[in-house]
């Protein structure tokens, strides 16, 4: 993996999130507006992240590790254009399909076809393309049956499987992970699987958030170690976990 080293694909610098966060929370909608404008309301500043610097190179595979608060999904909505930074900067080198909210951008009104060109679409890619992809993706979805039903129609499951399927068969240059490799039942978490690390082994450079330590091993060659909004290290994956686990 990462055998070009010196072509970038992510770099992010000096990035930093402030939330602001009420500290005597209102218990209406009526008791927020009063204590608004009486100047009531008081705030904190929480930073999420502070100062997060890493570059991501061509075909790297990158964990990114941490306890629960430390970060990890901020940098990730941050890097995916999702949400904007505080302070920093985030350069991309390629199209991002970020896998954090599966079916996020889906209408549950429309068709499991009608959905797969909206959130193709949403993802950057034109009709054409879509229809020379599209009995690909139904068929890795395994969902030929429901494809003309509304998604309302759809279990969750259904739903995720949907999703990961047009996310994955549009073979993106980055691809953006959040422990969600436990999509549908048994079998479709075994093909799931499958089709990441085939993306992984195929050039496809991969942020990959998991607390488990032994998917991190396998399937990372780097990773950053997030710790209380900071990057606490950095560098090849198995110097990184064995001190994590310290």
């Amino acid at each position: 993996m990462a055998e070009e080293k010196n072509e970038v694909k992510l770099r992010i610098r000096d990035v930093s999130m402030r939330f602001r966060m009420e500290e005597d929370r209102a218990g209406s909608l009526k008791e927020t507006f009063t204590k608004m404008f009486t100047k009531g309301l008081k705030f904190r500043e929480f930073y999420a992240l502070h100062d997060v610097s890493f570059d991501v190179y061509k075909g790297d595979v990158l964990g990114i590790i941490g306890r629960n608060g430390a970060g990890k999904s901020t940098i990730l909505k941050i890097i995916s254009g999702i949400m904007k930074p505080t302070k920093g900067s985030v350069e991309r080198y390629g199209n991002i399909v970020p896998m954090l909210e599966l079916g996020s951008g889906f209408d549950m009104d429309l068709s499991g076809r009608e959905n797969i060109f909206l959130n193709g679409a949403i993802l950057g890619y034109d009709k054409q393309f879509l229809k020379n992809k599209y009995n690909e993706i139904v068929e890795f979805s395994e969902l030929h049956e429901f494809i003309e039903m509304p998604l309302r129609n759809y279990s969750s499951g259904m739903i995720m499987r949907l999703a990961f399927s047009i996310a994955t068969v549009v073979e993106p240059e980055i691809l953006i992970v959040d422990e969600i490799l436990a999509v549908g039942d048994e079998n479709f978490q075994k093909k799931s699987r499958a089709r990441m690390m085939e993306l992984m082994s195929g050039g496809t450079t991969v942020l990959f958030v998991s607390h488990d330590m032994n998917q991190i091993r396998e399937m990372c060659n780097r990773v950053v170690w997030l710790d209380g909004g900071t990057v606490r290290l950095q560098g090849p994956t198995e110097i990184i976990c064995d001190r994590y686990r310290i």
